[in-house]
């Protein structure tokens, strides 16, 4: 979700610095268009910084022996950093 608002932001942005050529006394949009792009930018960057976090997995396999049956046992655990986020 943040990827694309941060797309959205840098779209609406340059539209407003590059295609609006529309005077406006108590605001300038140019100005007002690279401010969203910047804060697109920065939005898109923390989203795949944070898509990148989220996909971290832990395995552990340990190799035991059952001591009933004398085989050989492999476990698997695996576990995500979602928690951590």
């Amino acid at each position: 979700m943040s990827i694309g608002s941060g797309i959205t932001l840098f779209v609406i942005g340059a539209i407003l610095a590059f295609a609006v050529h529309v005077e406006v006394d108590w605001i300038d949009l140019q100005f007002v268009g690279y401010l969203l792009m910047g804060a697109g930018a920065l939005v898109f960057l923390l989203g795949i910084i944070l898509l990148v976090r989220r996909r971290r997995v832990n395995t552990v396999t340990r190799h035991e022996v059952d001591p009933a049956t004398g085989r050989d046992v492999t476990r698997r655990t695996t576990s995500s950093n979602d928690s951590e986020i």
